[in-house]
């Protein structure tokens, strides 16, 4: 059963890790989309504002003509080396104004975003007449050949588009043509944000999504221990039922044989005595059996059915019945207190002081001592054994459910199969505490405490 349980709960990981992960992807996919939406969006708004700069300032292109003019002329002469008009073209005298007025206009047209833009120089061709074509400069989109804007890097930039330039020309009766290629990159700033505004609903619902996964395999989780316990609770129950009801059973199968002895019956007191204790437990019995068929132990809470009693007169009955089921351990009193009256549920503290003692059989004890008195205005109930002792380190232990020391072999008497837990749950229903000291080889005190 184990085993299964855990297998269901590593597939149910499984499928939990798979299914966030698959949202994951979807969302890292809907992210993409959007930058890629995004950049669409600038580039079409950008073409509309920007044509090849002459919208700007008509004089300026005139005058980037004519450079490209003067240095491609003096190539042709040979008074320029390729370098030469490299160093031409990227250190223009109009370069700041060019760079100041698309931005200015940028403000004005794009008013929902700030950018930051440059254009970088990518080609410079010269074709003249029977010659081949002279590649004077092409290289990969770079920043050191920026020829307009701000930006220091390329690295977060993205392509917005390529401006293709011709210039047609003549010197010395010769006819050439000049075509340039410039590119423009643009960064808007705080881009990442603006994605993620206009993915806010997206991101929402798939942070609902995983936590609703979450939340439904936790609950899940919890039913399927919860169930697990109840299970595991009305099995243990059922198992170990037995010895409870053979305990009373016990009982009254030795209280029968003496009372058949003529002795016993010619003395009236003792005649009593057995007569009382056969009726105790038949009670119990009853009790037991009304237990089983309620099942209360195994999902209903304890009910406590109260009563006053003589605490004193009760543990003796307790002790007297525990004497005739086990003649051989020497059973002590130290009664520190008289005729304390307390309020109590006789039949569950009853299992729960016989637990308590049985445990102490079951673990090597041949001498139990019960002692009470009264500490801190509540009586004191302590059982001490000679038995082997409980580690220190199991100790913490000894109230869960189900757990059982184990000590070699003396693990062989079942009890009501919640063991020390149910002694714990019976005295805090009564307000009470349960506490123990023990070493290995010294044997064990439990002391319960329960209110005046």
């Amino acid at each position: 059963m184990k085993q299964r349980i855990n297998l269901l709960i590593t597939f149910s990981v499984i499928a939990l890790i798979v299914l966030m992960t698959v949202q994951c992807y979807l969302v890292k996919t809907a992210y993409e989309y959007k930058v890629a939406q995004f950049h669409t969006q600038i580039k079409n708004e950008i073409a509309q504002i920007s044509n090849n700069y002459s919208d700007i300032d008509s004089a300026l292109v005139a005058k980037k003509e004519a450079l490209y003019k003067s240095l491609s002329e003096k190539y042709i002469k040979g008074k320029n080396t390729k370098l030469d008009i490299k160093i031409g073209v990227l250190r223009n005298e109009y370069q700041n104004a060019v760079t100041h007025d698309l931005q200015r206009k940028f403000e004005r047209d794009l008013p929902n975003f700030k950018i930051d833009f440059a254009i970088v120089l990518n080609k410079f061709i010269l074709y003249q007449s029977a010659k081949k074509a002279d590649t004077i400069f092409s290289e990969k989109p770079f920043i050191q050949n920026k020829l307009y804007g701000n930006l220091a890097s390329l690295n977060h930039a993205f392509l917005v588009r390529n401006y293709v330039g011709t210039t047609n020309g003549t010197f010395e009766n010769q006819e050439y043509q000049l075509l340039t290629e410039d590119s423009m990159y643009v960064s808007v700033i705080d881009w990442e944000m603006i994605i993620l505004r206009r993915m806010t609903f997206i991101l929402i619902l798939s942070l609902l999504s995983i936590l609703t996964l979450i939340t439904l395999f936790v609950i899940a989780l919890k039913a399927l221990i919860k169930q697990k316990k109840v299970s595991d609770v009305k099995t243990d129950f059922i198992n170990n039922i037995t010895h409870e009801l053979k305990t009373p059973l016990a009982t009254l199968g030795i209280s029968t044989k003496i009372l058949a002895q003529k002795s016993i019956r010619e003395n009236e007191e003792n005649f009593n005595a057995i007569v009382s204790t056969i009726s105790r437990q038949n009670n119990r019995l009853q009790n037991l059996i009304d237990q089983v068929m309620a099942n209360s132990l195994a999902e209903n809470e304890i009910e406590l059915q109260k009563e006053k009693i003589d605490a004193e007169d009760f543990l003796l009955s307790i002790v007297n019945d525990f004497k005739i089921t086990f003649p051989k351990i020497n059973l002590k009193t130290d009664f520190q207190t008289q005729k304390t009256i307390l309020v109590l549920d006789k039949f569950h503290l009853t299992t729960a002081f016989l637990n308590v003692l049985e445990n102490a059989v079951k673990y090597g004890s041949n001498t139990i001592t019960i002692k009470t008195k009264i500490a801190e205005k509540q009586f004191s109930i302590s059982f001490e054994d000679d038995g082997i002792g409980i580690a220190k380190n199991k100790q913490a232990f000894l109230f869960e459910k189900f757990y059982r020391v184990e000590q070699g072999n003396l693990h062989n008497t079942k009890g009501l199969g919640l063991g020390l837990y149910y002694v714990d749950q019976i005295v805090k229903a009564h307000q009470g505490s349960v506490n123990v000291i023990s070493d290995l080889g010294k044997g064990t005190q439990f002391t319960i405490l329960l209110k005046v």
